[in-house]
């Protein structure tokens, strides 16, 4: 069963049980997709529906922050409520540890391609650790990624 598939099927039943808040974030979502399906004129693939689920994610983080600096912590919660449902569709989350291993072998297989790593380099390290991450299944917030990679080639 593809990712949009499990997602109208858990909105047919988030509608049985009437699960409203649940039913309107799985709405939401079934319309990003829906959009981003539109936009591209073909059916969506599940890396697809990941990254579409990843901008959501991102989307009420910003919400969050904004919402808490508004001084309307009531919405704030909601967003934060939108996020648990969202990420129950998303593949695991890496750990540190395991983020700090990729970030180290990654770097040490472009040494070993002949590569000179330094702070320029910043980019092309984070294409191939983004592409790693992808490869492993796992998903990892770019931002922490980026403060592991700049330390590594600094140090």
């Amino acid at each position: 069963m593809s990712l949009v598939e499990k997602i109208h099927a858990d909105m047919v039943g988030a509608m049985k049980q009437r699960a409203v808040d649940r039913l309107s974030t799985l709405r939401m979502v079934k319309a990003a997709l829906k959009n981003k399906e539109i936009d591209q004129r073909a059916p969506v693939t599940d890396a697809q529906a990941v990254q579409v689920l990843t901008t959501l994610i991102k989307q009420r983080r910003d919400s969050i922050e904004q919402f808490t600096k508004g001084n309307r912590p009531e919405l704030a919660e909601k967003e934060a409520a939108e996020i648990v449902v969202i990420e129950e569709y998303m593949p695991k989350a890496a750990g540190d540890e395991e983020l700090r291993q990729l970030v180290t072998s990654t770097m040490a297989d472009l040494r070993a391609q002949g590569a000179p790593l330094g702070p320029k380099d910043m980019g092309s390290v984070m294409k191939a650790i983004q592409a790693k991450i992808q490869a492993s299944g796992l998903r990892a917030d770019g931002r922490v990624v980026s403060e592991m990679v700049k330390a590594a080639l600094a140090g």
